[in-house]
């Protein structure tokens, strides 16, 4: 059993503020290394189990939430959704399908040569401006989650966790991560961006996914203005709206800077007390179907549900929920 570490020591300290970098240069060195012997997936995988097993440990020995290390009862719901999703299953699915296909159609492809994206570039130059702009589109497939009704079923799968540690990075039912994939990478492939610009896309997209999910005590300090950090996602699963309907940023968060959507408050910590209030069956098969059930039939399941999409920050912008707790003013003086 591992026990954790005591806090306000030199290196507690030290490994709060080193651990995000240091795992996130490590791995992305790790898969670099596998592009330059021609090897992607295979150190790819080697660099993710790594960083599986390395935020585990740490979990153990220096938790952000102690509270979050109690059993949920969504364990196993949560590594099904994984399995058709994301999140670790990229090692077999996601990654078979985007790296493993992307090699086949490479020697198709890459001669084309086509759309407007500066191939010329040193790799690493591309890489970042895929980086900044398959984000743009991913900041749009999370918000329009938050804020379209009928996208916001499937999202909400994710949100329904009460907290956040690496085995539920991949909680997404599957069309969601389906629907951001298509934009994210979508937007890459139609500028003519090259199969190694992708194949990088979706190997740091992991990274950033299992380390903003982790239930680890990390600082961040000047990173958090740069990068999605735990730090600003733990905002983002507050069940106050003000904060969850923020930090949509994937990867990166220029674009919630850009379009008023950063928040990392610094008078205080993210909330414990994590999740939504809107509806979620707890068993994995009924997540998967619960987003495809009209409104109308799920209220003759459970007469009591009502819909609670995040677009709603407070009962002023619901008029629905306002006019059944407060009677328009001609119903009170009636």
């Amino acid at each position: 059993m591992i026990k954790a570490l005591e806090k306000n020591t030199s290196f507690y300290d030290v490994l709060s503020w080193a651990s995000w970098p240091a795992l996130m240069v490590a791995c992305t060195a790790t898969t670099a290394y596998g592009f330059a012997i021609g090897a992607p997936l295979l150190y790819f995988n080697l660099a993710y189990v790594f960083m599986i097993v390395a935020l585990y440990v740490l979990e153990k020995l220096m938790p952000f939430e102690p509270e979050w290390q109690k059993a949920d009862g969504q364990t196993t719901a949560n590594i099904l959704h994984t399995l058709t999703s994301k999140g670790t299953v990229q090692l077999i699915l996601f990654f078979g399908g985007i790296i493993g296909l992307t090699e086949i159609i490479k020697p198709v492809a890459e001669p084309l040569d086509y759309g407007i994206w500066p191939r010329d570039w040193p790799i690493w130059a591309q890489v970042l401006l895929g980086l900044y702009v398959a984000e743009f589109m991913l900041y749009w497939a999370h918000r329009l989650a938050h804020e379209v009704p009928f996208v916001w079923r499937f999202h909400a799968v994710h949100h329904s966790v009460t907290k956040l540690w690496i085995i539920n990075t991949g909680r997404f039912h599957f069309i969601d991560s389906v629907k951001s994939i298509l934009m994210g990478l979508g937007l890459l492939i139609a500028l003519g961006a090259p199969m190694e610009v992708i194949q990088w896309m979706a190997s740091l997209t992991a990274f950033f996914g299992m380390l903003t999910h982790c239930n680890v005590d990390m600082k961040f300090g000047p990173l958090s203005y740069v990068f999605n950090t735990p730090e600003l996602h733990r905002w983002h699963h507050s069940r106050d709206l003000r904060e969850g309907n923020r930090n949509y940023g994937e990867n990166v968060i220029l674009w919630d800077q850009v379009f008023r959507t950063y928040v990392n408050p610094q008078d205080r910590r993210p909330p414990a007390d994590i999740g939504m209030k809107d509806f979620m069956p707890e068993k994995f098969w009924q997540q998967l179907l619960w987003p495809l059930i009209p409104v109308s039939m799920k209220k003759k399941i459970i007469p009591e549900f009502e819909p609670l999409p995040f677009i709603y920050e407070d009962e002023e912008t619901r008029p629905e929920i306002i006019r059944k707790v407060k009677p328009p003013a001609s119903e009170s003086k009636a």
